[in-house]
């Protein structure tokens, strides 16, 4: 007989129940467009209708949501394709995210207008792109120059990582003259500058193929380039009058890739797009050749015992030295001064440097009022997720 103490032995298992009937989703979106659906009917927008809203850095206050037309994503994506002539079908790196208007235009809509393979990264980690670049061999990437930084850094880049590269541009970012220089002593390649703002739907000046960026004699500072076609750049004094060549002013430009304005934001968007050309916020000079220099932002002069030091001019120099890996420098308050010069940075590895000797090896090459009297080391710099180092950041901490 059975033990009444004993637990109850556990019930037979039931079938299954049958999988609903219907089909099977395919694996990919191949499988989906062979399929033979017949297309979606046609919207009727056009080349003045918002393909999408992409929201500015704000590295320099809050963001904005620029609303880029289709006509202005295709003008700048058929630029990139014939201003850097590739293969049909090659094969781009998304090495600037996707959601940046860089990555949309340069690496998204250029591959697509040419017809191309477009690689993805789930983040950016310079062991996994350096292993990908291997893997896929791609002709082309674009990136800013801390991305660029941080491959040149790690331990194990080499010159055949970048072997397949047919151009590698830098933007999104300033890009320091020195790290040119690196790159290219070190792993065989020249590193191409351009120019662009979300408000122009990415570049607006770049550097043609079959030249290279002079540097201005007189600041250091690296060419962004030339306007593309059918772009009218122009370099404007406080009153909004053209200065001449070699002077600074802020940078202004007017072309088809040039946004409508904000959303949602009327007085902004008649403050930044005067008779619907967009005033950057830039300040930069043009020489008698054309090729445009971006000094910095406006927003981020220092003004020190009434001298203006623009940080880019001192991150420049910064970058030179062997054991700096990123440089910024910001305006603190000062009592004596108004505001002092400060420079953040962080080591490349395997090196060493005390903040005073950075502060003397600046003294050394530049004016007694730019060099920063303060300098502090970290081990990374605070940056977007489009890879811009956030001066503003680094100013709130003092």
């Amino acid at each position: 007989e059975p033990d009444p103490t004993a637990p109850p032995a556990p019930a037979e298992p039931s079938a299954a129940p049958p999988a609903p009937a219907g089909p099977v989703a395919p694996a990919d979106l191949t499988a989906v467009a062979r399929r033979g659906h017949p297309a979606p009917p046609d919207p009727g927008l056009t080349a003045a209708d918002t393909a999408l809203i992409s929201y500015t850095s704000g590295t320099s206050g809050t963001p904005k949501g620029a609303m880029n037309p289709h006509g202005a994503l295709t003008h700048n994506a058929v630029r990139q394709v014939t201003g850097h002539p590739l293969p049909e079908g090659a094969t781009y790196f998304a090495l600037a995210p996707l959601f940046h208007i860089t990555g949309m235009v340069c690496e998204l809509g250029a591959c697509f207008a040419n017809a191309g393979t477009l690689v993805l990264a789930h983040r950016f980690d310079a062991g996994v792109v350096l292993d990908a670049f291997l893997a896929h061999r791609p002709a082309y990437a674009v990136g800013p120059a801390t991305a660029f930084m941080a491959l040149a850094a790690h331990p194990e880049a080499t010159a055949d990582h970048f072997a397949s590269f047919q151009v590698l541009s830098s933007g999104g970012a300033p890009l320091p003259p020195a790290l040119v220089e690196r790159l290219r002593a070190a792993f065989g390649f020249y590193l191409r500058n351009g120019y662009g703002l979300t408000e122009c739907t990415a570049p607006c000046a770049s550097v043609p193929v079959h030249l290279e960026a002079p540097v201005d004699p007189a600041s250091g500072t690296l060419s962004v380039g030339l306007p593309g076609a059918d772009t009218l750049v122009r370099i404007l004094d406080e009153q909004g009058a053209e200065v001449p060549f070699g002077e600074s002013g802020e940078i202004a430009v007017r072309g088809p890739q040039v946004v409508p304005g904000y959303w949602g934001l009327p007085a902004d968007t008649a403050k930044a797009f005067p008779d619907g050309e967009l005033r950057t916020g830039d300040v930069g000079f043009m020489d008698a050749d054309g090729w445009l220099y971006v000094v910095d932002r406006k927003k981020d002069m220092i003004n020190a015992s009434g001298f203006k030091v623009w940080p880019r001019e001192v991150e420049d120099v910064l970058y030179t030295h062997p054991a700096v890996r990123e440089a910024a420098v910001v305006g603190v308050p000062d009592p004596y001064r108004g505001e002092s010069v400060k420079a953040y940075v962080s080591l490349r590895p395997g090196t060493s440097a005390r903040p005073e000797e950075l502060s003397a090896y600046c003294a050394a090459r530049i004016a007694a009022y730019k060099y920063p009297r303060q300098v502090e080391i970290l081990p990374v710099l605070p940056k977007t997720t489009s890879g811009k180092i956030l001066r503003r950041e680094l100013r709130d901490r003092g």
